[in-house]
């Protein structure tokens, strides 16, 4: 037992061992975990080496105040971000052993190069995977509207590039009416593209509930590496998919995202996206202004061409008709002149026709006179021989009862009678009526 050791000299020995074995720096890779800036100004993580989901290591890592403030300054003004979690880094690194507090590894610097050229290489192994899998331009295949009046939109509510998004569609100077449907969504963080999917899936849901022609993803830009949910696989692999033609705004001007090349169309800015969707009415609007002045120039160039056929065909027919009247005069004074010289020949035929015939009816109607008046004078005597007054003169009567002749009347006794004569009117009273055998 005279070998063994205090913990605390086991302790120096290992710090010792390490100081004078190891080199004074490392450079390593690995992945940020578990990262916190404490009050004091010291960042304290863990640097983890991954296969797929597995840890294969880990190390307790610390950033002293000083030597953290300078890095994380230079970081962000070559990345555009802050260091996080789930970043990979190349770090510069001391092993160092403490006999209380145990192994760490001392960060003194942080490449952040490294940073974007990984990232760089994790977007190319992404789009390289999607044009061979035949997705990269697949959305361009759904059809865009010509006029694009009901979207759904993909953002988070907060961010200032929704609201200006919003803004402009509302206010336009046209008076454009689009309806417009949110589905929120984080833009940014380690849960970003899972909601983002959740939201695409939501805003597919909805489709033929809202009528919705397109879907926008948009964000107010940010930082490189803040955009790195938008180079993911699984979210172009949706948005690729997608049952409407996607339309995004999600950087500025010198960030494009595999999400930007696999959507149907990319525009850099939610106001370029408004302004887009705005210029499909103004398009449309313009066309139809175009196809009205193009059809009333081409009206007024058929009125005219008409006209100018009318007005031919008017002289034509003024001609044609001007040569037929002057024909048909030329007829008519002909057949005239011909007619006078018939006429006079038939009008001396008749008048000797009429002048025989005036002699025949002169004959015929003094024969005639004579017999009617023969047939008169016998009728006369005849009217003259049936006269009521001439029966009467001969010695006969006539009997009434209430004005009708008796043979027409039903006599009763006491009924008053009329007997006439040709000089008298008697009156007297049935006494007695006998029916004659």
């Amino acid at each position: 037992m005279q070998n063994a050791l205090s913990i605390s000299e086991l302790g120096h020995l290992i710090k010792s061992t390490l100081e004078n074995e190891l080199n004074p720096t490392y450079w390593v890779i690995g992945e940020i975990a578990d990262f916190r800036v404490a009050a004091q100004g010291h960042a304290y993580f863990e640097l983890v080496e991954k296969q797929g989901s597995q840890v294969l290591a880990k190390m307790r890592s610390n950033c002293w105040q000083f030597t953290y403030r300078t890095i994380a300054s230079r970081f962000e003004s070559l990345t555009g971000t802050g260091i996080k979690n789930g970043m990979k880094v190349l770090a510069q690194v001391q092993v160092t052993f403490h006999p209380v507090y145990g192994f760490s590894l001392n960060v003194k610097d942080i490449d952040a190069s490294f940073s974007l050229g990984e990232r760089a290489r994790i977007r190319q192994e992404t789009i390289d995977r999607l044009t061979k899998e035949g997705l990269l331009r697949l959305n361009t295949n759904r059809p865009l509207p010509t006029v694009i009046q009901r979207i759904g939109i993909i953002s988070s509510a907060t961010a200032a590039g929704y609201g200006d998004f919003v803004n402009q569609l509302e206010k336009n100077q046209y008076g454009y009416k689009i309806y417009h449907r949110l589905f929120p969504s984080l833009m940014q963080g380690n849960e970003a593209v899972s909601s983002l999917i959740a939201a695409i899936e939501k805003a597919e849901n909805f489709k033929k509930a809202l009528g919705l022609e397109a879907l926008v993803i948009i964000r107010g830009g940010g930082a490189q590496l803040d955009l790195d949910c938008f180079d993911d696989y699984r979210l172009a692999v949706k948005i690729a998919n997608c049952d409407l033609p996607v339309l995004t705004g999600i950087g500025h001007e010198r960030d494009e995202t595999v999400a930007d090349l696999v959507a149907h169309s990319k525009l850099k800015t939610p106001t370029a996206v408004a302004e887009f969707i705005l210029s499909s009415f103004r398009i449309f609007e313009d066309n139809i202004l175009l196809l009205a002045n193009k059809i009333d120039r081409i009206t007024n160039q058929y009125l005219k061409l008409a006209h100018n056929q009318i007005e031919g065909v008017s002289h034509r027919v003024q001609a044609i008709m001007f040569g037929q009247l002057r024909l048909e005069k030329e007829k008519v004074e002909h057949q005239k002149s011909r007619l006078g010289r018939a006429s006079l020949g038939q009008i001396g035929h008749q008048k000797d026709f009429l002048a025989n015939l005036q002699k025949g009816i002169s004959s015929f109607s003094s024969q005639q006179i004579r017999s009617e008046n023969q047939q008169l004078s016998s009728l006369e005597k005849m009217l003259q021989q049936l006269d009521p007054k001439a029966i009467l003169k001969r010695g006969y009567s006539r009997t009434e009862i209430g004005g009708k002749p008796i043979q027409l009347a039903d006599p009763k006794v006491g009924d008053q009678i009329t007997t006439i004569t040709s000089n008298q009117r008697i009156e007297s009273t049935i006494n007695k009526i006998e029916k004659e055998k």
